[in-house]
């Protein structure tokens, strides 16, 4: 996970971080098993949103002024890529461990 937090001033929606999610073709070769992961990361991205939300507003004191920006790679080298609940656990743990200075 890459993440920064950046002042947008054309940012439409204040206080939603700005997610991306990558997986190459280097990691995955075929086209079918890059666009799982990406869906099983999106999803396990969207059942844990709650956190991101309340974790952005202790990490800007409230200030809508940033913007959360997150990039999720995908990595793994594997032939078999793990299910729902090993991205749940990795993205929760991922997001606790955000940390803006």
């Amino acid at each position: 996970m890459v993440y920064a937090d950046f002042q947008l001033d054309n940012h439409r929606f204040p206080g939603i971080p700005l997610i991306l999610f990558a997986v190459s073709k280097k990691n995955l070769h075929s086209a079918v098993q890059r666009n799982r992961v990406k869906r099983m990361m999106r999803e396990a991205y969207r059942l844990e949103k709650s956190l991101v939300l309340s974790h952005e507003d202790s990490l800007f004191n409230g200030s809508a002024a940033n913007v959360l920006c997150v990039a999720f790679l995908y990595v793994d080298r594997g032939k078999k890529f793990p299910d729902l609940e090993a991205f749940r656990k990795d993205v929760r743990t991922l997001i606790k461990s955000i940390r803006l200075f």
